[in-house]
């Protein structure tokens, strides 16, 4: 099971905040002021990836219906001229969703352009684009989400537009109490810290390690996969909306450390009891009212206490600091290495300092009891940092290091940090024996095997499981694109570009809703996420949500008044409502954005060779015989992946009209041009490498054309 809600899910608001009144701003905003919508409901049955989908790229869509045959779908472009058609794949009901669905798979269709809509059965989708530069938006609006969310400096105009640009918070300027000199809650210190900057966390104004720490590794990987593959230069300097531009240093950098500047001020100073440790967060004494921007807020601020895992965090994120900014700023390497190796050796001093879960009044608690993950994480980035056996030794003697659950069934987070130690030491050159290596790499590949077949198992391609739908089910999903990602740069292989790409469709509308979780992307997207000040459901004065940001997603134990009150009985993947009350369902995160920045960047960089990825299967189909206006044809289907394929469905389109009369060694059905093949009893199972074939015999007038396009499983064959 994943981590309870009071280790992994950690905001609570009052609930006098949702149920009574909302102070914002000096305005007394009542619920009757604030009208909370209705949960969303989809407008089509036919859920694509409403922003649209790479010409090289996998471009499936899931059709909801109670159809058990297949259904013909056709590709229109924007002047209704249908460019492309096939047959549906029957998949059933869908548990996650509580949905009857087929999958339409159009990926051997790469034309371009603009307005495209796929029908289905009377049905037609959304209009999306398929163009090469689909991501190159999102791109820099995800990124630009950190820069939004920064403490401590002015949000200019001139970078983020003047709905958005806002004072600078929580720099001593009345009313803030400020962040330059804040003191300890009581009984854990008896000095004050200057903790200015880094990024608010959420929709509140607190700033938290644990999160704020695997955030800002996120976003540093992501430069650094991007270096390795030589697409570094579109994070590079002067290509995102942040104030350091132009100063010789990538952009995406320029970003993380404003976060790490701040990590680092939360190191306790030498000569204070827990030198070198982290205190675990900074934020307001009691809860804030909505909306209200940070320069208003009042409230007195509190260091709590340091905490192991904390420290941790800090390590891992410097040491990995240390290695990524080198080449561009020296001086700033070696104060990050310096910070990680002192809070490594604190925390070896104080493994068990952990943060409690009731430590929840004004922030959330982030409570994490299981910190041997944190310390394999951390050493994993100093070892490959400094290269020092100290470091290899700690790598090597953690029961991480060989566990079979590094990559978790629910991805890994703040709480679950094993994986990334996993992700360094199989991409980072290194010291590590090559067969220690090689065992490292496949634990990778393995997790991202898992995900895939997953996501062939599910209607929609998710690769959480059914329980996995709870707070913060999107970032969750964007993670375990990354983990897909970097398999597909381990190996080699398609399959696992296909499978971070379809996990985009998920997030961009192809769900259980059809609403797109990014605002400001598709047609029916997120804006009314849970933020203080990108507030305008409760106060049309305030912005939505700038676009990018990534709503949290579907939670399924509906934590929050608002769901408790639209969503009773949802299906899993279906508990969520774009309100600005439902905080559980509804808020943003850093830890969220940061895969969706990581995952936005990979899929602009398009593949290397501009090619589509290899097909996991491939099909040949022989006529036998021709007689008047009949025929027969045997089919053979070939398993070209490293996997068993364990059942059957292979579908295609007869271009001629042709009509299928019976079949042998494989059940087959017609809908209009649609086929749809399935396997018998005894050849369910292809090996890799191995085939199945069966016999069709059908009737024809004029033209016999043999077919040219198959899907198995709903994946395009060769």
């Amino acid at each position: 099971m994943p981590p309870t809600p009071s280790s992994r899910h950690r905001r609570r608001l009052a609930a006098t905040l949702l149920t009574g009144s909302l102070l914002g701003g000096g305005l007394l905003i009542t619920p009757a002021t604030a009208a909370v919508p209705a949960a969303a409901a989809a407008t089509t049955a036919v859920r694509v990836n409403q922003v649209g989908y790479l010409p090289d790229g996998p471009k499936r869509a899931t059709v909801v219906t109670t159809a058990t045959q297949s259904l013909t779908w056709q590709l229109r472009n924007a002047s209704g001229t249908v460019v492309a058609s096939g047959a549906t794949l029957p998949r059933g009901a869908d548990t996650p969703s509580g949905q009857s669905v087929q999958v339409a798979d159009f990926s051997s269709y790469r034309g371009s352009g603009s307005g495209y809509v796929l029908a289905v059965d009377g049905s037609g989708s959304v209009p999306f684009d398929i163009r090469a530069n689909l991501y190159d938006g999102l791109r820099s609006d995800a990124m630009a989400f950190f820069y939004h969310q920064r403490s401590g400096i002015p949000i200019e105009a001139s970078l983020v537009g003047s709905a958005y640009a806002r004072p600078a918070g929580h720099l001593g300027v009345a009313p803030n109490k400020g962040d330059t000199s804040v003191p300890c809650q009581a009984t854990v210190c008896d000095y004050t810290q200057d903790v200015r900057g880094g990024w608010y966390d959420a929709g509140d104004h607190g700033k938290y390690v644990v999160n704020g720490g695997i955030s800002t590794w996120l976003m540093v990987n992501s430069f650094e996969r991007a270096k390795r593959a030589g697409k570094d230069a579109a994070l590079g300097d002067s290509t995102l909306r942040v104030p350091e531009r132009g100063n010789g240093v990538p952009d995406v950098l320029d970003e993380a450390r404003w976060e790490l500047d701040f990590l680092m001020r939360m190191q306790v100073p030498q000569g204070k009891p827990y030198a070198g440790m982290a205190f675990h967060k900074i934020h307001d004494a009691a809860w804030t009212g909505m909306p209200i921007r940070p320069n208003q807020d009042a409230q007195p601020r509190e260091l709590h206490r340091p905490s192991t895992a904390a420290t941790l965090n800090l390590a891992a994120a410097a040491a990995q600091c240390a290695r990524v900014f080198r080449p561009y700023d020296a001086a700033f390497a070696d104060r990050c290495l310096s910070a990680a190796r002192r809070a490594w050796t604190a925390a070896q001093a104080n493994p068990a300092l952990y943060a409690p879960d009731s430590d929840s009044t004004g922030g959330g608690a982030y409570g994490d009891a299981q910190v041997s993950d944190e310390f394999y994480w951390a050493a994993a980035e100093l070892y490959a940092t400094t290269g020092e056996s100290g470091y290899r030794d700690a790598v090597t003697s953690s029961s991480w290091h060989t566990s079979a659950n590094a990559f978790s069934a629910y991805g890994f987070g703040w709480a679950d940090t094993a994986a990334l130690g996993r992700l360094t030491l199989a991409t980072v050159p290194n010291g590590l024996p090559a067969a220690d290596r090689d065992r490292v790499r496949a634990s990778v590949t393995a997790a991202a095997d898992g995900y895939l077949s997953r996501m062939a198992a599910q209607g929609y391609a998710v690769p959480v499981p059914a329980d996995g739908y709870f707070w913060g089910s999107n970032g969750e999903v964007a993670n375990d694109a990354i983990v897909l990602a970097v398999a597909g740069e381990l190996t080699g292989d398609g399959r696992y570009r296909t499978g971070a790409l379809e996990t985009m469709d998920y997030l961009l509308g192809r769900n259980a809703i059809g609403q797109s979780y990014v605002s400001g992307y598709g047609k029916t997207s997120s804006q009314n996420q849970h933020h203080r000040f990108w507030a305008h459901q409760l106060d049309a004065s305030l912005p939505h949500p700038p676009a990018g940001s990534l709503a949290g997603g579907p939670d399924s134990a509906l934590q929050d008044p608002v769901a408790q009150e639209k969503l009773a009985g949802c299906a899993p993947a279906a508990c969520y409502i774009d309100d600005i009350g439902s905080y559980s369902t509804n808020e943003v995160a850093v830890n969220w954005n940061a895969p969706l920045a990581w995952l936005a960047a990979y899929a602009a960089e398009g593949t290397s060779t501009g090619e589509p990825p290899t097909a996991a299967c491939a099909v040949t189909y022989k006529v036998d015989s021709v007689w008047n206006n009949g025929f027969t044809a045997t089919v053979t289907v070939k398993n070209t992946s490293p996997s068993s394929v364990d059942g059957w469905q292979l579908t295609w389109t007869y271009a001629g009209g042709q009509r299928v009369t019976s079949a042998w060694n494989a059940t087959l059905t017609q809908n209009g041009t649609a086929v749809s093949a399935r396997n018998a009893d005894w050849n369910r199972t292809i090996a890799p490498g191995a085939t199945a074939s069966f016999g069709v015999q059908g009737t024809y007038s004029g033209t016999n054309p043999a077919p040219t396009a198959f899907a198995l499983n709903g994946g395009a064959c060769a």
